[in-house]
């Protein structure tokens, strides 16, 4: 490869550096084979890795594509507001207000929204959810290494998409999220027939005071073992919780944590409400400027 490709790395869902879930962004992939975009992405090993398309016949939104270690796929959060991020602050006017994103499971608008204290946070709307298959309780528990009783059996184990299938189980405590362990067969036996590939477990207690429910992601298809924050799994989330009305009514805006088990603290904001019949997602979290450098 003779050519130096221009990187930028950042933190996504990340309060402070070195926190959150880490990007790689190449600003320029024009000039890469899909094989060769697998390639750099299995180099790095980040959860993933996005290459940018800036010579676009669509000026309105910037072509993107998604690879993690082991595939690309088509849709996945902490890529899409670290990416919207980084063409921002690199290929346009940094005081914009939206970036759109054309990914392959369509357009992705990211808006920068103020919140509390003058704060400034990208939010992405994400593509209206698709609910699926249900899963018995039980075989869940299996598979995560937890005892039945672990699994809040008051609420569905079911499929969710806004772009990128999970499973979504409910757990009773921040002692069940704590002790899950993914077992090998069970998983590649349930994931073998469906649409789904990852799992999001969470439980109604988040690690720090500002959160309201904790939160892991195994996406382990994808060659992750364990997602340290996952924009497109949370957004899943917000949908399943609103759809079940889990705190009691249809509009949620919360805090999250998650990452933590493996060392990555992580803070995602989740907004979500039943509008017109559908339910509009919309996940958002700070992103951190970490290194840029070129690819020879």
């Amino acid at each position: 490869m003779n050519r130096k490709l221009k990187y930028v790395l950042t933190d996504v869902f990340a309060e402070a550096k070195y926190s959150g879930n880490q990007l790689a962004t190449f600003l320029d992939a024009t000039s890469l084979s899909d094989d060769e975009m697998q390639n750099i992405a299995r180099e790095i090993n980040f959860s993933e890795t996005t290459f940018i398309f800036p010579d676009q016949s669509r000026p309105s939104a910037y072509r993107v594509r998604i690879f993690t270690p082991g595939s690309e796929v088509d849709f996945a959060g902490h890529p899409t507001l670290g990416t919207a991020f980084v063409i921002r602050n690199t290929l346009i006017d940094g005081d914009e207000t939206r970036v759109v994103l054309h990914l392959n499971v369509g357009d992705v608008p990211v808006d920068w929204v103020e919140m509390e204290k003058g704060t400034v946070i990208p939010f992405m709307r994400q593509k209206p959810p698709v609910f699926g298959e249900r899963v018995q309780s039980n075989r869940m528990a299996e598979l995560l290494s937890l005892n039945p009783d672990d699994i809040d059996t008051g609420w569905p184990v079911e499929t969710v998409s806004t772009g990128l299938p999970f499973f979504i189980v409910p757990l009773k405590d921040a002692k069940a999220l704590k002790k899950i362990m993914v077992q090998s067969g069970p998983y590649q036996e349930l994931i073998q027939h469906s649409e789904a590939k990852s799992i999001l477990a969470f439980c109604p207690e988040g690690y720090t005071k500002e959160q309201v429910l904790g939160v892991r992601v195994f996406p382990i298809h994808y060659g992750i073992p364990e997602d340290p924050a996952t924009g497109s799994g949370n957004g899943c989330l917000a949908a399943w919780l609103v759809k079940n009305q889990y705190f009691g009514t249809e509009t949620v805006d919360i805090s999250v944590g998650q990452g933590y088990e493996i060392g990555r603290p992580s803070l995602l904001r989740l907004k979500a409400s039943r509008v017109q019949g559908d339910i509009e997602v919309n996940v958002g979290g700070q992103v951190r400027w970490v290194a840029e450098g070129y690819w020879a």
